[in-house]
């Protein structure tokens, strides 16, 4: 059973990785925020009780399952509305979403060498987030959960709900 601090610990670790990971699936900061958000309640309401142990595995499938919720309703929604997007680019005045501002090039306490060091990073995100844009939904989704959370094959065949062979 795990504590309301091990709990809290979890979701303050994992926030940043998981808000990520949804802005690259969905493609708008706001909704991100809802789907992780949604994530996190459901996960303290549910399964709260659980072994701290089994925190990143069930948080893992709950965001999936959130951010197919999500398309799920876009899907729905974008039948019945017109597409204000159709209507051309910056009908209130802003530029376009650039997830690459949300990305923190240095981690906590460590200060870029150099600003040439500080460009080379934030040339090769840059890089990194094109070519994972360009993946089907399935496969980034499979990246991101082996790469940045760094979950085994079997582990992410577990919280994809499919094979290891897959």
């Amino acid at each position: 059973m795990a504590s309301a601090q091990e709990l809290d610990q979890f979701l303050a670790g994992v926030e940043k990785k998981a808000f990520k990971q949804a802005v690259y699936a969905v493609r708008d900061e706001a909704a991100a925020l809802d789907v992780v958000q949604d994530a996190m309640i459901s996960l303290a309401q549910k399964y709260g009780d659980r072994p701290a142990a089994e925190f990143p595995l069930i948080f893992t499938r709950i965001l999936q399952n959130r951010i197919h919720d999500w398309f799920r309703r876009q899907k729905v929604r974008s039948t019945y509305e017109t597409p204000f997007s159709a209507l051309g680019a910056g009908m209130d005045g802003e530029e376009d979403f650039d997830p690459l501002e949300l990305i923190e090039i240095r981690e906590e306490g460590q200060m870029p060498s150099d600003a040439s060091t500080a460009l080379a990073k934030r040339q090769l995100l840059a890089t990194l987030e094109q070519e994972i844009s360009k993946l089907p939904h399935r496969q980034r989704e499979a990246f991101l959960m082996r790469y940045w959370d760094e979950l085994s094959t079997s582990e992410t065949a577990l919280a994809m709900g499919c094979s290891e062979g897959s």
